[in-house]
């Protein structure tokens, strides 16, 4: 079984944010699970699935964001 990586600048891409806003949420131990292999940053494609599987929301009222893009 293969597993999908993406790095942090195909992610950043991805939900259209800024790099800088990834490595922030690294700092602040928000955002999606990640890993650090030799210096590089590398995302699980089911890790980044499932963060976005928990910050889904039906309504603002009962929305609790995890974060907020910036």
């Amino acid at each position: 079984m293969e597993v999908a990586h993406l790095n942090q600048k195909q992610l950043a891409a991805r939900w259209s944010i800024s790099e800088a806003t990834l490595e922030r949420w690294r700092s602040e131990g928000i955002g999606p699970k990640f890993l650090k292999l030799c210096g590089r940053v590398l995302y699980r494609q089911v890790d980044i699935e499932t963060y976005e599987e928990s910050c889904l929301a039906t309504s603002t009222k009962n929305a609790t964001a995890q974060v907020s893009a910036g």
